[in-house]
């Protein structure tokens, strides 16, 4: 799995499991709801910006973005 499909799953996952829809995500994170759908489905690569936005948003750890999910 490419580098950028498994941040777009992690990001899901980790979405998901705080019961986020990508609506609130993307508010709490200050992107649009669509980049949030591209970066799921691993269709475009983010900067490390939003990768901080994102994981502030998820109130988890940037390194945890990257972690393998089972």
């Amino acid at each position: 799995m490419r580098l950028r499909e498994e941040v777009g799953l992690n990001i899901r996952n980790l979405r998901n499991s705080k019961g986020m829809s990508q609506e609130q995500l993307a508010l709490a994170a200050d992107i649009d709801r669509s980049y949030v759908s591209e970066i799921e489905l691993a269709r475009v690569s983010i900067s490390v910006d939003i990768l901080e936005q994102i994981a502030l948003a998820l109130e988890v750890a940037p390194k945890d973005l990257f972690n393998e999910r089972g």
